[in-house]
């Protein structure tokens, strides 16, 4: 099968996933939150109005796709976004996406709610691996947690600050979701309806949270209470501090949409902020993240280093992210999409999606990088 024929876009692997996983792993994948998930459409329709102005008799462009940030050079302007349980959207997603990040030499985020645990997933990474993590919230755990973290290889810790309060997920609530998993007569007819997902489910066992499992005896007293909320704190500015005492290394802080936020934890120790909404999965009232990057890259400065995610779906969102003031640019839901429709095939493909739609792109506004995006952006009155 030729997959740039039948799958050159990442709605196609969508499509594709949505036929091979369960119906529940897909709405956990797939949802935002609240009953219209405007925070998902506001994304969309935001990196919509962002435009270009194509030129012409540029002759052959020599496209760049190397791209520095925080010291490393990437080979790709994009990374893979943390995703939480993704290896039960796709049984052993998160080592497949370890392997593509060694691979093709761009980041990996592991979740602090993956289904792998670091020691798991650290040295498959190697040098690639970043983790994310949800404070908890007692001292010792973290502190133990952050000494696994550091020991597996990971060089950056990426604290996601946008999880203040629990959100409701409807159309994830309907599906009869829990976690750990509780077979009830839906799920089982879910499971049933996917053999190759079951069959992958059989090889990589039942996934569960063995990161955050492994600092509690848990018991699941409600349906969308799961391990990972029942250790997580609800930091303030003084537990921020404290965390910055207990990394050593890069710390970069995910889910900043207000500049003076952004400000403020450039003061407190932030290596790096990354602007994201977590693609409209937390609040359906807010502001569209692309909105709001250019607003702190003016807060922040020229060189401070600001990464981007929230909504992406291709090459030419990459280079609107790039010209508004991304570093650089994470994608969560199309890597497990891809690797859903198609294993590591399909993430494999995906890169080549992304890096060809980019060249496609910059072709049409002459630019040889993305980071040169700016000079054909269109400014909006």
């Amino acid at each position: 099968m030729k997959l740039d024929l039948n799958y050159p876009a990442i709605a196609d692997l969508r499509r594709k996933a949505k036929q091979r996983i369960p119906h529940f792993a897909f709405e956990y994948l797939d949802s935002g939150t609240g009953s219209r998930e405007l925070g998902v459409s506001e994304n969309r329709q935001a990196l919509d109005q962002v435009k270009f102005l194509p030129t012409i008799l540029k002759g052959e462009i020599k496209f760049q796709l190397d791209q520095e940030f925080m010291g490393e050079t990437f080979s790709y302007p994009f990374g893979i976004a943390p995703v939480g349980m993704a290896g039960a959207m796709w049984p052993g997603a998160e080592k497949i996406l370890a392997r593509i990040a060694n691979e093709f030499n761009i980041p990996f985020n592991l979740s602090t709610v993956a289904t792998a645990s670091p020691e798991d997933i650290g040295p498959i990474a190697r040098n690639r691996g970043w983790f994310q993590y949800y404070p908890a919230r007692d001292r010792d755990i973290q502190k133990d947690m952050l000494r696994r973290v550091k020991n597996s290889g990971f060089t950056a810790l990426v604290v996601t600050l946008d999880v203040p309060g629990e959100s409701r997920r409807e159309r994830q609530r309907k599906a009869f979701l829990e976690l750990p998993f509780k077979l009830n007569y839906k799920l089982i007819l879910s499971i049933l309806s996917r053999p190759a997902w079951c069959k992958a489910i059989l090889f990589e066992g039942i996934p569960r949270m063995k990161f955050p499992e492994s600092y509690t005896n848990f018991e699941n007293k409600g349906r969308f209470t799961h391990v990972g909320k029942s250790i997580r704190g609800y930091p303030n500015w003084d537990d921020f501090k404290r965390l910055r005492e207990d990394w050593p290394l890069k710390l970069i802080v995910k889910g900043v949409l207000d500049s003076e936020d952004a400000k403020k934890l450039i003061d407190e120790g932030a290596d790096g902020i990354w602007v994201s909404n977590h693609s409209g999965r937390q609040f359906e009232g807010g502001p569209a993240a692309i909105n709001q990057l250019p607003k702190i890259r003016e807060a922040v400065g020229d060189n401070y280093p600001l990464a981007f995610d929230s909504g992406l779906e291709g090459g030419l969102d990459i280079l609107r992210a790039y010209a508004l003031g991304a570093d650089y640019v994470f994608l969560g839901r199309g890597f497990i999409y891809a690797v859903a429709a198609f294993g590591s095939t399909g993430a494999k493909h995906l890169v080549n999606i992304l890096a060809e739609d980019l060249k496609s792109n910059m072709a049409q506004i002459g630019i040889s990088h993305p980071n040169n995006a700016q000079l054909r952006l269109i400014k909006q009155s």
